[in-house]
């Protein structure tokens, strides 16, 4: 069996290091900036970034329809941080002046940006995670955390009494980065989701 065509939404944040971190977990990894690169992918990562900036590209670049699009249809997705901020169906403080984070309705909860402060406030930490042996090791960048989620959504983590990583169906969110670690679960797990045996 080939290895899925996962694509890593390459229009800002941590693109180069998902690429590794997926091709480590068995995928064939490939960055996307276009519609057609959209389209040819079995899966897709959203990386950590600013989401705002990310929803701002997504619209001039025409992706954020068709991003919409495929995940309504049932396109496995993995989003890290900004990731899992644009994956919500709510966001909370998402910012003004036409630099919103938008979301694209994918999981269903409410997430709040920059929930545990500024870049200053950025933290690291061993968690429990559902499905996975053994502590995680998270590393916090002026992160979101999850306020709401739905009677569909499995929580796998928290942290500091918040929930921090999320499934619905074939969407993983977290609120932290596994790409900066030597870690690979995570991404093991998502390409697992993709391939249909998780």
């Amino acid at each position: 069996m080939s290895p899925p065509r996962v694509g890593v939404l390459a229009l800002q944040g941590d693109t180069r290091e998902h690429l590794a971190a997926l091709r480590e977990a068995g995928a064939d990894p490939i960055p996307v900036r276009r519609r057609s690169e959209l389209d040819a992918v079995d899966g897709l990562v959203i990386p950590g970034g600013e989401s705002t900036t990310m929803s701002h590209l997504l619209r001039d670049l025409d992706l954020l329809q068709p991003l919409r699009a495929r995940l309504a249809g049932g396109l496995p997705a993995y989003g890290a941080c900004a990731g899992m901020i644009l994956l919500a169906t709510e966001i909370l403080d998402a910012g003004a002046n036409g630099r919103e984070a938008v979301p694209l309705r994918a999981i269903d909860m409410t997430v709040r940006r920059n929930a545990f402060g500024r870049q200053v406030d950025s933290f690291e930490g061993d968690l429990e995670f559902a499905g996975l042996h053994g502590a995680v090791h998270a590393v916090f960048i002026r992160a979101p955390w999850v306020e709401r989620v739905g009677a569909d959504v499995q929580v796998l983590a928290r942290a500091a009494g918040h929930i921090v990583a999320v499934r619905q169906g074939p969407m993983l969110a977290t609120a932290f980065h596994p790409e900066m670690t030597g870690d690979r679960r995570i991404h093991r797990m998502f390409v697992d989701i993709v391939n249909g045996r998780s």
